[in-house]
This record gives C-alpha cells, sequence and structure tokens, in this order.
C-alpha cells in the first residue's frame, strides 16, 4: 500500500507545478498590465494639464 500513495504523490506532482507554475505567469503578466495602464493615465493627466486641458473623464 505504501507503494501506491508514493507513485499517486509523483503521478499528480508535475500537473501541481505547472498548475502553480501558470497562475504565477499570469499572475505577473496581470499586475504588469494593471501597472503599465496606470503609468499611461498619469501620464495622459500629466500632458492634458501641461497643455491647459480639461482632465479626460473616465465614461
Amino acid at each position: 500500500m505504501d507503494n501506491w500513495w508514493v507513485n499517486a504523490l509523483w503521478s499528480i506532482t508535475p500537473t501541481v507545478l505547472i498548475g502553480i507554475f501558470f497562475a504565477l505567469v499570469l499572475r505577473f503578466i496581470l499586475r504588469a498590465d494593471r501597472t503599465e495602464r496606470r503609468i499611461y493615465k498619469e501620464m495622459e493627466a500629466e500632458e492634458r494639464a501641461r497643455l491647459g486641458l480639461p482632465p479626460k473623464s473616465d465614461s
């Protein structure tokens, strides 16, 4: 019975590790996109203020 549990653990380990890796990569991509959008929004607001234009509405 002991050998069965070891085989089960070795069988599921690669799937779990790939799942964790995929989740981390997806999290990093989404965080980078959110940060990039925030920075571009700040840059646009600075440029609009510099040019004397009204702030852009979010709707």
